[in-house]
């Protein structure tokens, strides 16, 4: 079969891959669609990140080069003997985090984790091995390319309840691309009233307006961001949430949250920026951070998802193939900012 395999930087190949023999506690699922992350993008452009290229993977036993692609929905082929809960022909979402299991589920992935498509072979193929623990199900009549959109749309819940953001309450992302967008939709579906996001792309603004954002902001075309946004929430945002990975957005999110709000880091950050902690604490401002999502808020998003209360159709911008992966997929988004989820079609292979 085929699959897309990371060797190196910008040296994604799609080749012949065999699947690897089935463990008893793993499903083989078929892959429908698979959608192509931010953090693919890194790993294609300046890898290896989180990809293991000395040593396996302590998790997962995982090394390079292996099959990426980490979001992506499908239907179980097989099952092994130890799999209780699923069966041939079921719907599946897959979560692709590998964790300890040792720590309660809210704790989990801060004791350690590895990726499904980052550290053992993933979804950019059209088989793959993933154990039961990662599986939820899907409803049948559900579209299963909506559904190769619910583990970035995780990562957005995931932001939404570390702010604590409550019916009626107003919040400002920074940055509109795939996952601030999705905040935005996300934060519509809890009750937010006021949604300001912020970037530097009008074709990115125009996206964030169509996923739920209610007013928009380009810094380049305001005099100063802040007051902009003030102007618009009066007295600050009860929850500003940082998806720019860049240190003026990281300002700029503190001084637009009103005092005892939170301020919530849902971007990696390529490289170290300062801070000044007192700029936090003259504010008054809560700073919380977020990585990947509980097992409880994956099974929230599949549920917000295939019910429909987060519409996440209009995030996806592209459908291609798994041949022109590279081309059309890595490099589209490297140079196109219209593009927010390029998701590979592999339902036909």
């Amino acid at each position: 079969m085929k699959a897309a395999v990371w060797h190196g930087v910008k040296d994604v190949r799609v080749e012949d891959v065999e699947l690897k023999p089935t463990k008893s506690n793993e499903v083989v699922v078929r892959v429908a669609y698979a959608g192509i992350c931010g953090s693919d993008l890194h790993e294609y452009l300046e890898g290896p990140v989180f990809i293991p290229v000395d040593q396996p993977d302590e998790l997962t036993g995982g090394q390079a080069p292996l099959t990426m692609g980490h979001e992506f929905s499908g239907i179980i082929e097989k099952v092994g003997p130890d799999v209780a809960n699923f069966k041939v022909g079921d719907h599946v979402s897959i979560n692709p985090t590998v964790t300890k299991g040792i720590s309660s589920d809210d704790l989990d992935v801060y004791d350690g984790y590895s990726f499904i498509g980052l550290s053992t072979d993933g979804g950019f193929t059209s088989y793959v091995n993933v154990p039961e623990d990662n599986l939820y199900h899907l409803p049948e009549e559900f579209s299963l390319k909506l559904a190769a959109t619910i583990e970035p749309t995780a990562v957005a819940v995931q932001a939404i309840k570390e702010a604590d953001l409550r019916f009626g309450e107003k919040v400002v992302i920074f940055g509109a691309g795939p996952i601030g967008v999705l905040v935005a939709a996300a934060a519509k579906a809890a009750g937010a009233t006021k949604i300001v996001a912020v970037d530097l792309s009008e074709i990115r603004l125009r996206k964030a307006l169509e996923m739920g954002a209610t007013d928009v902001i380009n810094p380049s075309q305001v005099p100063d961001t802040v007051a902009a946004i003030k102007n618009i929430i009066p007295g600050g945002a009860d929850a500003s949430f940082e998806v720019a990975g860049v240190q003026p957005t990281f300002e700029q999110a503190i001084d637009a949250t009103r005092p005892r709000g939170s301020v919530v880091i849902v971007s990696i950050f390529a490289k170290p920026i300062s801070f000044n902690p007192m700029q936090l604490m003259n504010a008054g401002v809560k700073l919380t951070t977020t990585i990947a999502y509980s097992k409880e808020t994956f099974q929230q998003t599949v549920a917000l998802v295939s019910s429909g209360q987060i519409n996440v159709e209009p995030v996806i911008t592209d459908t291609i193939s798994l041949d022109s992966i590279v081309s059309d997929g890595f490099e589209s988004l490297t140079s196109d900012k219209s593009q927010a989820k390029i998701l590979i079609d592999l339902s036909k292979d």
